[in-house]
């Protein structure tokens, strides 16, 4: 049924929130400021409302960079350079390759009977970085970036650029997969493409679209697609 299998890359493939804290910690040390929980969570609304805002057009990914540290340094009342602490957090973010469980034998169990790409709101150094490192690299084709591209999920405008980087396939033989209701799961439906929801927490799911499949483990593509 399906040629092509498009998944999210953090939270669904990538255990982005793990490589999240390593990196803040991370960068935090190199300006001499002990690491403390409160800060990751501090970092973690700040971050996510800005993504938000990406998602709804009001911002470009491009902007969250900086801004997100111009805020966490405020809210932690510690003065730096915040252009200076996010090129030292996306440095560290890069460098941090940990798959979910389970990602890297689903992978590479679907290669070779679909084409794999990833779709993805984030920043180029980092999501190329991080995937250049995995050991899942050899069985994505591609991967489409928003910063890249000049728009997010789930514009249509991103989805466009992406399918014409995938060299228009039909959207009968597409399905998108990742964890994002709003970004991945509404963006594709909306697309007209179907949409398997990741679901590892068994979030309650809203009814606002009908959607193709729902899982709570990444092995379950294996017994559905395999």
């Amino acid at each position: 049924m399906y040629r092509w299998l498009l998944f999210d890359a953090d939270g669904t493939l990538f255990d982005y929130d793990r490589a999240e804290r390593a990196a803040l910690e991370q960068a935090l040390g190199q300006i001499g400021v002990s690491f403390d929980p409160a800060h990751l969570a501090a970092y973690r609304q700040i971050n996510q409302g800005l993504w938000q805002a990406v998602e709804r057009g009001e911002i470009t990914p491009g902007m969250v960079k900086v801004r997100r540290f111009e805020l966490l340094l405020g809210a932690i009342q510690v003065t730096y350079s915040p252009s200076a602490l996010s090129a030292a957090y996306l440095e560290c973010l890069a460098n941090c390759s940990e798959l979910l469980e389970d990602a890297r034998a689903v992978v590479e169990a679907l290669h070779g009977k679909y084409r794999l790409a990833i779709l993805t709101n984030g920043l180029k150094e980092v999501q190329r970085g991080r995937l250049s490192r995995s050991a899942i690299r050899p069985h994505i084709s591609h991967i489409i970036i928003s910063e890249e591209v000049g728009a997010a999920k789930p514009a249509k405008e991103f989805f466009d650029k992406a399918f014409a980087r995938l060299g228009h396939p039909s959207k009968r033989e597409v399905l998108m997969i990742g964890d994002g209701w709003a970004s991945d799961v509404q963006g594709a439906v909306q697309y007209g493409i179907d949409a398997c929801w990741y679901n590892p927490g068994r979030k309650s799911r809203p009814a606002v679209c009908e959607i193709t499949r729902e899982i709570a483990a990444l092995r379950e593509l294996n017994d559905w697609l395999g």
